[in-house]
């Protein structure tokens, strides 16, 4: 449906990866080949989804992950997902590269994630961290695996010059007038509400800006950056990108409230390992107390099973909710986690254990 309704370069855009798409085929297979480990005869009658995070209860171990460009997807594509997560009962993590304004996220009243890039420019860093405070949102989520922009070919090709798509692209998108009339029309070119102090006037359209944001990237970041930030926000932090365990230390040491264990669903560095590969030992590594989260690769409800038994708090997904924002906007959206939850369920009840809060490595194992 969501293939349907979107121009090329849009869909091309959600489903893309880095160089030969390796690391984005391996997200997939490496959570193909954990097992379930089935309990029978289970009183499964009564089954719950729910988990603690951050010590207060999400309705199912999900977490909508922070994508970008949502405004090319469906008019005002981040609020949409955000009320669909409130409904949902769990947290939104927007994009600091969203089309919708943080403090227009925050007063739909779910728990309300903001993630940022490191852009070198720290004194207007430091204002979006304030904004984001002033807003109530629970969490900054810091992405650390982006100050090199992965090669993304089927994305790149689609444009004849940077943002200018090539011809065939232009004559499809008007083959796709429902896109055109939510998108374009009335609307315009959707913009980058949250990133004004950074752009030069007249620049913040998702046409124009995102070359110029390219060259903001800090390729000099280090763990001193994250005390930095540490010491400017008081609420929890999360550190996203991270693979290894001792990064994962790293990230505790530097004050971190937890991290993400991701490859940037497959989009960076091609030839990174699956974080579901590395989750476990992640979380061995940083004990019991961190929270730790998995994203990359994340479709169907027994893959957050699946990042439960291996040690995750809870998994974020994108593309899963973004095919339904994409097929129907709204309604999509709700649906795609109307269909995780679903699924979440009926794998409880197959594995034989009735709460998702007593998943762990007994109900897994590898092939």
């Amino acid at each position: 449906m969501a293939e349907h309704r979107l121009p090329n370069f849009c869909l091309e855009y959600v489903e893309g990866g880095a160089d030969d798409e390796l690391t984005l085929a391996r997200n997939r297979s490496a959570l193909d080949e954990v097992l379930l480990l089935p309990r029978t005869l289970v009183d499964v009658s009564q089954r719950s989804l729910a988990v603690p995070l951050f010590d207060v209860d999400i309705a199912l171990p999900a977490i909508i992950a922070p994508t970008g460009f949502n405004g090319l997807l469906t008019h005002a594509g981040d609020r949409v997902l955000a009320e669909a997560a409130k409904v949902a009962g769990i947290p939104f993590c927007q994009s600091m590269v969203s089309t919708v304004a943080l403090e227009e996220i925050a007063e739909i009243g779910v728990r309300h994630w903001m993630q940022i890039y490191p852009f070198k420019d720290r004194d207007n860093l430091a204002a979006v961290v304030k904004r984001a405070e002033l807003a109530g949102c629970e969490a900054i989520v810091l992405t650390t695996d982006a100050s090199v922009f992965g090669n993304r070919e089927w994305d790149r090709r689609n444009y004849r010059a940077p943002m200018k798509l090539s011809w065939r692209n232009v004559f499809d998108v008007a083959r796709h007038p429902a896109w055109v009339w939510d998108v374009l029309v009335p609307h315009g070119m959707p913009r980058f509400r949250n990133l004004g102090d950074f752009l030069p006037p007249g620049m913040d359209s998702a046409k124009n800006a995102a070359a110029f944001l390219a060259a903001q990237m800090d390729t000099s970041l280090t763990w001193e950056d994250v005390r930095w930030l540490r010491a400017l926000w008081p609420r929890k932090l999360l550190v996203k990108g991270v693979l290894l365990p001792e990064d994962a230390l790293r990230a505790k040491e530097a004050g971190a409230d937890g991290v993400v264990v991701s490859n940037h669903g497959g989009r960076q560095l091609d030839g990174a390992p699956a974080p579901i590969e590395t989750l476990a030992a992640v979380r061995q590594a940083v004990g019991a107390e961190m929270t730790v989260i998995v994203d990359s690769g994340f479709r169907r409800g027994s893959d957050f099973v699946k990042a439960r038994a291996l040690g995750a708090d809870a998994a974020m997904s994108g593309r899963a909710t973004l095919y339904g924002l994409a097929a129907a906007g709204s309604a999509g959206a709700a649906r795609g986690l109307d269909i995780l939850r679903s699924e979440m369920e009926r794998t409880l009840g197959l594995i034989g254990c009735a709460r998702m809060r007593e998943v762990d490595a007994r109900f897994v194992g590898r092939g």
